[in-house]
């Protein structure tokens, strides 16, 4: 999942305002001499950048990296943060095949840009296209193919994830614990491949010895619409490993397929909770009071067909905690709200709870 908190950045050198010559302290965007904008330069170049940008998500590394040098408060800083946000929804009205997850730049070489909702933004429209275009389905493919290649290259991802595997493994056996890892991953580089999209910086995945794995963001979303996007990306590529893994199962009959396909589902059905810290909060947050309440009955709805007794104990917990953000919770104007996030949400929770309700063997059980 991805974690807002920014990673810390070394302590910059004191610069010289190039007005004035007034020593400016690390940290400050505005001399307090003559109260110019200390990267004024910089900000014109990044300007120019965006402007020559050819796809949007090229304008949007720019703008972020913009953004960072401008005081919050300022009158720059908000016309560039309603640019971010139009490009956003730029992004996604671009067709399937025009949709590429360009690296935003980092400081760390070892760290990952982050990138888009390839898998979130499109959802439901983008696995439509997908039935009846096959050279979009080839196109994709690669493309995501090489992206979760590309996230194996960094050396904090692949040592936490085989540190994670010896954990799984001492459990569950090497077999279900290569399984559950690589199921994490891919949730994982859903995260990564939407954030690609909006341009942001982000480390690459780093995995937590029984707890999962985590993205720590370099820059902020500050949309809502784009936040929930990136944080439903998660759920929607572990769904796309889950029914991966009960295809096979199904095609197999080797019962370890059908289990890891229940427990994919699961984590990802428990990462829909709506708590700020999980996919599910983030989902929220772009969520109307009225579309809050939808996605609760929705969750009711699944849960109102579950046999199964884990599933049906998670989504009492999803329940509760649903009712509890949609009457005291937060929450933006209707018009400012994201219909195609609470789709995304009801489908991602009626799939998942599917998945996870299946008859299958765990590990233990």
């Amino acid at each position: 999942m991805p974690e807002s908190e920014p990673v810390p950045k070394p302590m910059p050198a004191m610069l010289a305002c190039s007005d004035c010559g007034t020593q400016v302290a690390p940290g400050l965007l505005i001399c307090p001499g003559c109260h110019r904008l200390v990267h004024a330069e910089r900000l014109k170049q990044l300007a120019d950048e965006a402007g020559r940008a050819e796809h949007p998500t090229d304008a949007l590394v720019a703008w972020r990296s913009a953004l960072e040098l401008l005081p919050p408060g300022s009158r720059q800083f908000q016309v560039i943060s309603e640019r971010i946000a139009a490009l956003g929804r730029e992004v996604d009205a671009l067709p399937a095949s025009e949709r590429r997850a360009k690296p935003a730049a980092t400081a760390d070489k070892d760290k990952k840009a982050s990138p888009g909702w390839g898998g979130a933004a499109g959802g439901a429209g983008t696995l439509a296209l997908l039935a009846w275009k096959f050279k979009t389905i080839a196109l994709i493919a690669l493309t995501k193919g090489k992206l979760l290649l590309m996230g194996l290259t960094k050396a904090g991802t692949l040592w936490t994830m085989v540190l994670s595997l010896g954990v799984y493994w001492t459990a569950w056996g090497w077999k279900f614990a290569l399984g559950l890892v690589v199921s994490i991953y891919i949730h994982e580089m859903g995260h990564v491949a939407a954030l690609r999209r909006y341009g942001v910086k982000a480390t690459a995945p780093l995995f937590i010895p029984g707890l999962g794995a985590v993205i720590r963001l370099r820059q902020s979303l500050g949309d809502p619409r784009q936040d929930a996007r990136v944080g439903l990306a998660g759920p929607l590529w572990g769904l796309g490993a889950a029914v991966a893994a009960a295809l096979v199962g199904l095609a197999t009959a080797a019962p370890i397929w059908m289990g890891l396909a229940k427990i994919g589902a699961w984590i990802n059905l428990f990462n829909l909770l709506p708590i700020a810290s999980l996919d599910g909060g983030r989902a929220f947050h772009a969520l109307s009071r009225p579309q809050r309440w939808l996605a609760v009955l929705a969750v009711a709805a699944s849960w109102s067909v579950t046999t199964d007794s884990m599933t049906e104990g998670l989504l009492i917990l999803l329940l509760l905690v649903g009712v509890l953000q949609a009457a005291a919770g937060r929450a933006p104007a209707p018009s400012q709200a994201d219909r195609l996030t609470l789709v995304a949400y009801a489908a991602l929770v009626a799939c998942l709870t599917f998945l996870s309700a299946m008859p299958a063997p765990l590990p233990g059980g």
